[in-house]
């Protein structure tokens, strides 16, 4: 069985503005540089042929390329409690539609469509019952902003959960075309 998640991998200048912002939730488990993206779909557990077919309707996939910029920070929240902390990404319509076309793809491939709203974003930190409060980060981290770096790719990850947390090892990378102007 793989585990199987398609994102987009920030460049490392908006990687270092992340790693800069991380810290002051006391027991926040922190995302490692190599951990770092932008979900378009999670996928979950296949078996390995479902896995090749979904590598080849991914790389049927044309879009175009496209910038992204950090704009701010926030949370999760489940039951009245934090469980993550994350850093939005703007503007969101050309990842939302890179997103509805992926989720097309694996949709026609008898996967089930993706259910919850889409809310592009960077999770920076999880969280527990143990965690501090995320007041003071959200408050000094309100105006994390980077400037708008080109997306010229998307990827095809898999997940192996471990001790430390998830281990994301890139398996195939697909080509955004050149953007329409």
């Amino acid at each position: 069985m793989h585990r199987l998640f398609v994102a987009l991998r920030p460049p490392p200048a908006m990687r270092d503005a992340i790693l800069a912002a991380m810290g002051g939730i006391d027991h926040a488990r922190w995302q490692s540089a190599e951990q770092l993206h932008v979900t378009l779909r999670f996928i979950g557990q296949v078996e390995r042929p479902l896995a090749e077919d979904i590598a080849i309707a991914l790389g049927n996939i044309a879009f175009p390329a496209f910038d992204l910029a950090l704009a701010g920070v926030g949370e999760f929240q489940s039951r009245g409690r934090a469980h993550a902390v994350w850093a939005r990404v703007t503007p969101r319509d050309a990842v939302s539609r890179l997103h509805r076309k992926i989720d097309q793809a694996l949709v026609g491939l008898g996967l089930a469509p993706e259910r919850r709203a889409y809310f592009p974003h960077i999770t920076l930190a999880r969280l527990n019952a143990r965690s501090g409060s995320t007041e003071r980060f959200l408050d000094h981290q309100a105006a994390l902003t980077t400037p708008p770096v080109r997306f010229d790719n998307f990827l095809l990850f898999e997940s192996t959960l471990g001790q430390e947390g998830a281990r994301y090892e890139a398996i195939a990378r697909y080509r955004l075309s050149a953007p329409d102007y």
